[in-house]
């Protein structure tokens, strides 16, 4: 079902072509392009409240700007639907986020009108900044350099140390500050406060529109008086508002706050800014969801709400005959609320991720020990060693993909220092639409070469219920070691999920089926491809032998010695790398022990994987169970030859 476009936004191929309408019939855009979005997240599904909030900016932006050649960078991306739309994808939109078409993100190799690729948050200003620097060095003053980043994403570091260094520079950049006080969830922190102070000052917002006036009337008098007017500006901004300006404090000057959904006076104010020189921040105020009622009122449902009806607002969701299976993030949220409850050390963190983690749950349960501290993950690391220095036993939820940003705080603070923090990373493995900048498939590599650090993964709900009881009981505790857990997006398998807690011997596997031609030795999730990989197999006359590791490290050695001397053909599992994850640790340790059997490691191959359905991805790597079974079958072929590793 294609979705057809309204008669304007028919004929815009390109920001040449809007470029070309009388700035009077913007607003028609505007409303086709909002309906457009609308028509195809109703049918394909995406991320949604974030794109319609900036239907008109995206307008401006490109009806303003000689894009491609001024370099727009949106922050984050999940907002660039239209974007995507006025830059030549219209007819192909409706392949966004599915196997083989559009991303769902901003992407250099998918468009010219894609400056920088993107997926995770606040990059947007350092990299406009040396797209900056680098056009000043090529001589070239004209072009227009434009990062487009929310305010949820401005309580990251790196956004600070991007204006930090921008401010003392003479670079042509303009931030766009998007604010709708959202990121997934409402915003928190005192930066939400501080802006939140800005945008209702009266007094403030009235002399800011007095000077804004004056200053565009001032402007043909040169630059005298440019300055003169600044020079007022800033200092009245700081009396109105009694504090610094802390974006003008950074050396940005700072414009706004304006209706960022008024395309009219936000192409004026966009014209004015593209002849005043230096650093300068837009500060724009939009509405998420904007234009569609549901996602307007609620925000956080309406991110990325799937596939819904569009009339009555009905999210539609699969109806089952029996019960299925939870999330791992509910388990996760509802285990660890059934943990604090008995043990008041227990507290949960998250970077900005309540709901997509579900440490929600325990916001809602116990909200004095759940902390959601923005957008923040190297924060939110460093924030749970300190509180483990005080006895506090620490979850700290962070998707896979995101801890890769605070990698040296897990080392450096946590491990180094001997701190026993839980860290459960949601997301691991191929997560599907959102593609590669989402997948979480290095975390195993890169957590199981650092010290004092347990790596485990689940291989069903029951096992991850019962990783977290172990990781909070006294016996782990007193020690030395953080404790990761990986597990991955999606439904698990046991809709009676709900089990007694049971302690797991750390480091310790267990033998799943008994075999003798081949051995499987999976770690994580992958181990029930593998189950039905062997049912298949014994129909053909081939007897392999599964083993759920649980840990990549500490291995299980006495195991491990079992297996070389009964099986000398062996597959390893994991939704990984390949380089130096799970299925390296165990060569490392054949070939430490002298052992010689031949070893097919299946894992995420040395490419960048793109988006599409999870089932659709893994099968690409030939990780789903028809591949593991031709594995299976290349290995119980292959002429023995020893040793050999591949």
């Amino acid at each position: 079902m294609l979705i057809t476009p309204g008669k304007l936004l028919a004929t815009i191929d390109s920001p040449e072509d809007l470029r070309k309408l009388d700035s009077s019939q913007l607003p028609q855009v505007c409303n086709e392009l909002r309906q457009f979005i609308i028509d195809n997240v109703s049918v394909y599904g995406g991320h949604f409240g974030a794109s319609l909030g900036v239907v008109e900016l995206s307008v401006a932006l490109h009806y303003v700007f000689n894009t491609p050649d001024d370099q727009l960078v949106w922050d984050v991306g999940h907002q660039a639907y239209g974007h995507k739309i006025l830059t030549g994808r219209r007819d192909n939109f409706h392949s966004n986020r599915t196997y083989g078409g559009l991303s769902g993100f901003p992407k250099r190799k998918e468009s010219v009108y894609d400056a920088f690729g993107v997926g995770h948050s606040s990059t947007s200003i350092s990299a406009a900044l040396g797209m900056a620097v680098a056009s000043a060095l090529e001589k070239n003053f004209e072009r227009q350099h434009i990062a487009i980043i929310g305010d949820g994403a401005m309580t990251a570091g790196m956004a600070f140390e991007g204006m930090n260094h921008a401010g003392a520079t003479d670079s042509n950049l303009l931030i766009i500050l998007n604010d709708n006080c959202m990121a997934i969830d409402p915003n928190v922190g005192a930066l939400k406060e501080y802006l939140t102070d800005i945008t209702t000052s009266q007094t403030y917002n009235k002399f800011r529109d007095e000077v804004w006036n004056l200053l565009g009337k001032m402007s043909n008098f040169g630059k005298s008086a440019q300055e003169i007017v600044s020079k007022v500006e800033t200092v009245m901004k700081t009396a109105i508002l009694r504090q610094s300006n802390l974006f003008e404090s950074l050396g940005l000057r700072y414009f706004g706050p304006i209706d960022g959904n008024d395309i009219s006076h936000l192409t004026e104010v966009l014209k004015d800014l593209k002849s005043i020189p230096g650093p300068k921040l837009l500060h724009c105020l939009t509405v998420k969801g904007k234009g569609y009622g549901p996602a307007e009122k609620d925000q956080t449902k309406w991110h990325a709400p799937g596939v819904f009806d569009k009339i009555t607002g009905e999210i539609k969701k699969k109806i089952y005959d029996t019960p299925q299976a939870p999330k791992y993030q509910d388990v996760f949220g509802n285990t660890i609320v059934e943990l604090a409850k008995t043990n008041p050390k227990i507290v949960g963190v998250t970077p900005a991720m309540p709901s997509g983690s579900s440490l929600n749950i325990m916001m809602e349960a116990i909200p004095d020990r759940a902390f959601d501290v923005g957008i923040a993950e190297q924060h939110a690391v460093t924030f749970s060693a300190g509180m483990a220095t005080r006895g506090d036993i620490v979850f700290c939820n962070i998707y896979s993909t995101f801890m890769q940003r605070s990698y040296d705080q897990v080392i450096h603070d946590v491990c180094i220092q001997e701190l026993p923090v839980i860290f459960c990373l949601d997301r691991a493995g191929l997560v599907g639409a959102d593609g590669p900048t989402h997948h979480g498939v290095y975390d195993i590599a890169f957590m199981r070469c650092i010290p004092n650090m347990v790596v485990a993964s689940p291989m069903n709900e029951q096992e991850l219920r019962n990783m977290m009881y172990t990781a909070q009981l006294d016996s782990f505790q007193s020690g030395t070691h953080a404790f990761t857990i990986r597990y991955p997006r999606g439904t698990g398998v046991m809709p009676q999920w709900k089990t007694p807690f049971e302690e797991i011997k750390i480091g310790k596997g267990r033998l799943i089926r008994k075999g003798s031609d081949v051995a499987i030795l999976s770690f994580g999730p992958l181990g029930n491809f593998a189950q039905q990989a062997c049912e298949l197999l014994e129909k053909q006359g081939i007897s392999v032998g599964l083993y759920d590791m649980r840990f990549a490290k500490p291995l299980d050695e006495a195991l491990l010695h079992e297996i070389f001397s009964s099986f000398d053909k062996v597959v390893t599992l994991e939704d990984g790398c390949l380089q130096g994850g799970f299925g390296s640790a165990v060569i490392e340790f054949m070939t430490d022990n002298a052992y010689s059997s031949q070893v097919k490691r299946l894992g995420i191959p040395d490419f960048i994987v793109e988006h599409g359905e999870p089932h659709e991805l893994y099968q690409e790597c030939g990780l789903d169970t028809p591949g593991i079974v031709n594995s299976v079958k290349e290995l119980i072929s292959a002429k023995a030859i020893r040793p050999a590793f591949y």
